[in-house]
């Protein structure tokens, strides 16, 4: 028997909707992604420890990073700060068609990016393709993989899902505060939502990058 011929996998472009915004500095940014709340069923929510703790961050805006499926919980979100977020690969037509794929977001001088991460050979690779315009840092999700990385000056940052771990071995939201000198990216994992209720703003636990 002859070997199984590997065939690569081509991928189109991204070429949807992109939205832009801008914002002053400094800014502080809560992250999450990848929530799969469905309306009607299930017993999965979104914990009120993570509401709380962006309340206790006091952010200026909340970025959810796709997966998202109800409106409601963007609404809830909108309850502490202003909401941004990207359609992921399971939402509801109604969503799919108010969210855009792409976001460019300029706080001061840093330009940050967000997709969701589906459509490709892995979420990392989307991110790493998703923004033909220069940006130094990337959200993403699909993965539900929590992780900071760095390559060639860009700042990767998937903050992994709240409700959701699958493969991870924690569940996981970001805290991003930008100035006028620096992006700086802050992941938290927990276990348990409870875990989050002693997270000090002022000492965060997290990665820096």
């Amino acid at each position: 028997m002859s070997p199984r011929k590997r065939v690569k996998r081509e991928f189109p472009p991204l070429s949807g909707r992109i939205d832009r915004h801008a914002f002053d500095i400094p800014l502080t940014i809560g992250i999450l992604s990848d929530t799969h709340i469905f309306a009607g069923g299930g017993s999965r929510t979104l914990p009120t420890e993570v509401i709380e703790l962006f309340r206790r961050f006091d952010v200026d805006l909340i970025i959810h990073g796709g997966d998202i499926v109800i409106q409601g919980l963007l609404d809830r979100l909108a309850t502490v700060a202003p909401v941004l977020a990207v359609y992921g690969n399971n939402e509801p037509v109604e969503l799919w068609r108010e969210l855009p794929e792409r976001i460019v977001l300029t706080a001061g001088s840093h330009a940050i990016g967000i997709v969701h991460g589906h459509g490709g050979a892995s979420a990392r690779a989307v991110a790493r393709t998703a923004f033909d315009e220069p940006v130094e840092f990337v959200i993403y999700g699909h993965s539900h993989i929590p992780m900071i990385e760095e390559e060639n000056g860009i700042v990767y940052f998937n903050p992994g899902s709240p409700t959701d771990r699958r493969w991870s071995a924690h569940f996981g939201i970001g805290i991003v505060r930008i100035d006028e000198e620096r992006v700086r990216p802050e992941l938290i994992l927990f276990d348990r939502a409870a875990h989050l209720v002693s997270i000090d703003p002022e000492s965060p636990p997290g990665a820096d990058a």
